[in-house]
């Protein structure tokens, strides 16, 4: 979809000049309290299988493990919103695109089916109905019909709802779920 790409690219570039004062910023935060890389990079599953290195803002101490523990400044950056910023990189690389379907960990993907197979169709997005619906509080069942819904239903006036719904919880500095699952579906 030649549009939905020139949307990304020119509202991705958009964003992170817009946004490169809070960019720098909370890199700089992430790297004056704690040891260990600004980015933090996580092997996704993209457009047609490819694998891609997603990046955010590190929110946890460095090191082994697997658990990990979140630093004060990671927990800020992940309860405002902040943390996935740099998202917009893969954006503007052409990784993912501003709405789509939950990016997903290679693990996901031994042999794709239903949902899964479904989203390799389009790019991932830095937000989409699942995000709008509850984010992490959705079973995964829930998550891969939204993400199901929306690669059967997307079209560039679905991405700006979802935009426009996105934009006022990140403001806000809150998680958005509060739509419900009943309003996502009639986005």
């Amino acid at each position: 979809m030649p549009a939905k790409r020139a949307v990304d690219l020119t509202v991705g570039l958009f964003l992170l000049l817009l946004l490169s004062p809070v960019l720098i910023a909370a890199g700089a935060a992430v790297a004056l309290t704690s040891p260990g890389p600004v980015l933090h990079r996580e092997t996704r599953i993209g457009l047609c299988g490819r694998t891609f290195a997603r990046f955010t803002f590190r929110t946890a101490r460095a090191g082994p493990g697997p658990v990990r523990q979140p630093t004060p400044v990671g927990r800020l950056l992940h309860r405002c919103l902040l943390d996935g910023l740099p998202q917009l990189l893969n954006v503007v690389r052409g990784e993912m695109s501003l709405v789509g379907p939950a990016p997903l960990p290679p693990r996901r993907h031994g042999r794709p089916v239903g949902a899964d197979r479904a989203r390799l169709g389009v790019r991932p997005g830095v937000t989409g109905l699942w995000q709008i619906s509850g984010r992490s509080e959705l079973p995964w069942e829930e998550m891969s019909v939204l993400d199901l819904h929306y690669v059967d239903q997307h079209w560039l006036g679905l991405d700006l709802v979802i935009l426009a719904r996105t934009v006022p919880a990140a403001v806000a500095g809150r998680r958005p779920h509060g739509a419900g699952r009943r309003s996502a579906k009639a986005a």
